[in-house]
C-alpha cells in the first residue's frame, strides 16, 4: 500500500500508511493531499529519530480542513440544511483562525467567538445556532480521532427571547393578500394555512398533493422526518387554481423571495420575513384555542420547548375558560339554598339525635 493514498469508499479523503516495528499503521488525514504528505514525512522522521509518538488516539488536522471533512462526510449526506452549516462553520473558522489546528481551540476561544458575533449585531438565538453546529462538529472530531475533548462542553448558550415572535395580525394578512399576484397569493395562503417551511413548500411536487383526502405529503423536513399536512378548503382551492396555470411537476416553480419582499413593502408591513408566515400559522392556532401539543404536531417540532414560545398567546383563551368556570360557579352560588332549620334537622338526623332533644 502506498504511503499516501485515497480510500475507495471515501473518495477525496487522503490517508497515510507507514510501519512501526514491523507493524503497519494507517491514519485518515482529510481532503488535503499536501497535509497528508506532510504528516507522513513527520511520522517517518519521528520513527527514524526514535521519537515516534503513538498518534492513534488523536490525529492533528487544521480547523479549515476538518470543517471541509465534516461538511462532506456528515452535513451534506445527513442534513437538508447543510448549506447553513457551510455558512456558520466557515464564519467560525474566520474568527477562530483557519490555520489553527483543531486541538488548539480552547473554551476561551469559543467565548471570544460568542463575544465577537454579538458585537457584529448577531441575535443571541443565531449565535446559539453557531454554537450548536460547532459542538456537533467537535463531537464528530472526537469520534473520528481528531480531538480528545470538546471545547464547547462547558460553553453556555445565550439567553434567547423566544416569547415574542413576529406574526401577522388579521389586518396585516388582509393588506398582504391585496397586493399579491395570483401565484404569490397561493404560496402565501399555503404557508399561512399549513405552517410549512419555505424549503418544504418549494420542493413540493403535484404527486405529493392528495386532493381526495386533503393531505399534503412532505417527504423531507428540517428534521429529516416525513410529515403529513392537513389541507383545508382555502389551500385546496388555491392549489387547484394554481395547477390550471402552471403545467409543471413542481407545485411552486417560481422563487418567491423577491416578489414576497416587494409585496411586503407595498403592503407597508415592517419586520416580516417569509418564515414569519409559519409563526403566523402557529400563533393564530394558539389564539383560537388549539392546544399546544396539537400545534407541536402540526408544526413538526421535535421538542415541545420550540412550541412553548407561542404559549403566551393562549392566555386570552385561558382567561375565557376561567371566566366560563366563574359563570358556572355564580349560577351555583345564586341557586336557592335550603332553609337553615332544614340543615340543622339534617345534621341531627345524621347524628341520630331526636329533634326534641
Amino acid at each position: 500500500m502506498k504511503g499516501v493514498y485515497q480510500r475507495k469508499d471515501r473518495k477525496g479523503i487522503w490517508c497515510i500508511s507507514y510501519y512501526v516495528d514491523g507493524r503497519q499503521t494507517r491514519e485518515t488525514i482529510g481532503p488535503n493531499k499536501k497535509l497528508a504528505e506532510t504528516v507522513l514525512a513527520k511520522r517517518k522522521t519521528e520513527i527514524a529519530e526514535g521519537k515516534f509518538l503513538d498518534k492513534s488516539k488523536v490525529k492533528r488536522i487544521k480547523l479549515i480542513d476538518f470543517i471541509t471533512l465534516f461538511l462532506e462526510t456528515y452535513s451534506k449526506p445527513n442534513k437538508s440544511s447543510w448549506k447553513d452549516d457551510v455558512q456558520r462553520l466557515t464564519s467560525a473558522a474566520d474568527v477562530l483562525g483557519r490555520g489553527k489546528y483543531l486541538d488548539e481551540i480552547k473554551p476561551y476561544d469559543i467565548e471570544d467567538f460568542k463575544k465577537h458575533k454579538l458585537q457584529e449585531g448577531i441575535e443571541p438565538s443565531t449565535v446559539n445556532r453557531y454554537l450548536t453546529i460547532m459542538k456537533t462538529a467537535f463531537k464528530k472530531a472526537i469520534e473520528w480521532g481528531y480531538a480528545e475533548k470538546n471545547p464547547l462542553d462547558t460553553i453556555k448558550h445565550l439567553r434567547e427571547n423566544n416569547v415574542k415572535v413576529r406574526y401577522l395580525e388579521r389586518e396585516e394578512i388582509a393588506r398582504l393578500l391585496q397586493v399579491c399576484d395570483p401565484y404569490l397569493k397561493a404560496a402565501v395562503l399555503t404557508a399561512l394555512n399549513t405552517g410549512m417551511r419555505r424549503g418544504e413548500m418549494m420542493r413540493l411536487k403535484w404527486s405529493d398533493i392528495d386532493l381526495r383526502n386533503n393531505i399534503i405529503y412532505v417527504h423531507k423536513t428540517k428534521n429529516n422526518e416525513p410529515k403529513m399536512c392537513p389541507m383545508n378548503a382555502v389551500v385546496k382551492r388555491e392549489l387547484i387554481n394554481l395547477r390550471e396555470h402552471y403545467d409543471t411537476e413542481i407545485v411552486f416553480p417560481k422563487n418567491v423571495d423577491k416578489i414576497f419582499s416587494k409585496a411586503i413593502r407595498c403592503a407597508k408591513i415592517t419586520h416580516c420575513r417569509w418564515h414569519d408566515l409559519r409563526h403566523t400559522f402557529a400563533s393564530h392556532l394558539v389564539m383560537n384555542g388549539v392546544d399546544l401539543m396539537t400545534v407541536k404536531e402540526l408544526m413538526g417540532h421535535k421538542d415541545i420547548k420550540m412550541t412553548m414560545r407561542y404559549s403566551h398567546l393562549s392566555q386570552g383563551h385561558k382567561a375565557k375558560s376561567v371566566d366560563t368556570l366563574g359563570s358556572m360557579m355564580e349560577t351555583i352560588i345564586s341557586t336557592k339554598q335550603a332553609p337553615q332549620g332544614s340543615i340543622e334537622l339534617l345534621e341531627k338526623q345524621l347524628l341520630h339525635v331526636s329533634p326534641s332533644d
